[in-house]
């Protein structure tokens, strides 16, 4: 897995492209150094110098698609009981519950605008073998560094794309990255290579630890989504992915245990584990098992970055390829970052940078006016 990006950590002079620092009991503005209280989150009152502390107050969570409202950093759930038209028409609706005038700016763009999840240049359904067909996971990515292949990724959205930091940490660099979509063969030019604007990872990652193993790459311009290019869901917050559950990993990988990696895309299914069993290998709720523990399919040398894509109605994203011990050996499980544990972190990077289509659920029917948040509220 960490084949060829360890050779060039040797060849590269590696710096951070955040500092991590404590803010233990308070949330950390992602635009600063700056620590706040928790109760000043969503109050209405801009505390960090781009207002992030103000981004994150609607989110949908769970199974269900359960709306939610933040306050003081405590998440509630949203009522709905014996609601009416009438209802929205208060002539005190300016006011917010405690009796405060509401902001009147718009705070984060929450109607989506495109669907996600779904496979529609896939005509059949693939049952059984190893390598993919186009448009069978349209939403896999392909991250080049200096024009070679390092590690796979997931389109999110027409400018965002979800990898591992251990991929990208110390390659800070833009310009010295590109990104391929669409393809299941890597071509051997670099022809329709897409050029990446920003590469950020967590400021808590350190590659002496598997925890905070997420990263994003922002793309120069945006994709025109099609049959072979498409936007992998993230799961909502809270949601539970059932252990045995079957999913699919896919990526460029070796085929075998300190092979080459491969120019077709593979794949494979493997079963999401229980975390008690995640825990067996000393892992925390940052990380999602997932494979045969009496060996068989898992990620391989290069698979790094690339998804853990379960189907729930629609595709969502469950991980992100971090690392295991060999290659489907005997009690080696494939070790994937947790996209849930990630959510608030790609949530904050995403709506700082003002990505007008960031979206952080799957379910395309929701629309959220904030016009309606003081009623909601109240």
């Amino acid at each position: 897995m960490w084949g060829v990006l360890s050779v060039l950590s040797v060849l590269m002079f590696t710096y951070t492209l955040s500092v991590g620092l404590s803010c233990s009991g308070k949330f950390q503005c992602v635009s600063s150094t700056q620590c706040i209280s928790r109760s000043a989150l969503c109050d209405g009152v801009q505390d960090c110098s781009q207002g992030e502390d103000e981004l994150n107050c609607v989110r949908v969570s769970g199974r269900h698609s359960i709306l939610q409202l933040s306050r003081g950093g405590v998440w509630r759930s949203v009522c709905w009981q014996n609601w009416n038209p009438s209802l929205g028409l208060s002539s005190n609706s300016d006011l917010t519950p405690g009796g405060r005038p509401w902001p009147r700016q718009v705070l984060s763009a929450l109607k989506p605008t495109a669907k996600c999840g779904i496979r529609p240049g896939l005509r059949s359904r693939i049952v059984r073998g190893n390598m993919s067909v186009s448009g069978q996971f349209p939403w896999q990515a392909s991250l080049q560094y200096q024009s070679q292949y390092i590690c796979g990724g997931s389109v999110i959205t027409k400018q965002w794309i979800v990898t591992a930091a251990h991929c990208v940490y110390g390659f800070a660099s833009p310009s010295l990255w590109s990104v391929r979509v669409g393809i299941s063969e890597q071509p051997v030019s670099g022809a329709g290579d897409l050029a990446v604007a920003k590469v950020l990872y967590h400021a808590a990652y350190h590659p002496e630890r598997v925890q905070y193993d997420i990263a994003l790459v922002r793309l120069a311009q945006p994709l025109t989504f099609s049959g072979q290019v498409q936007p992998i869901c993230l799961p909502n917050y809270g949601q539970d992915f059932r252990p045995g559950s079957v999913c699919w990993v896919s990526g460029w990988g070796a085929t075998q245990s300190g092979g080459e990696v491969s120019s077709s895309l593979q794949s494979a299914t493997v079963p999401l584990l229980s975390a008690r069993q995640c825990a067996r290998h000393g892992l925390s709720s940052w990380s999602v098992c997932a494979g045969y523990l009496k060996g068989g399919s898992d990620t391989c040398q290069g698979d790094s970055g690339s998804p853990l894509a379960c189907e729930d109605s629609v595709w969502k994203l469950v991980g992100v390829a971090s690392w295991s011990q060999g290659c489907g050996g005997r009690n080696n499980p494939g070790i994937y970052t947790s996209i849930i544990q990630a959510l608030p972190w790609i949530q904050q990077n995403m709506e700082v940078r003002q990505d007008p289509v960031a979206r952080l659920w799957a379910d395309p029917s929701i629309i959220i006016s904030w016009e309606w948040l003081p009623r909601l509220t109240g």
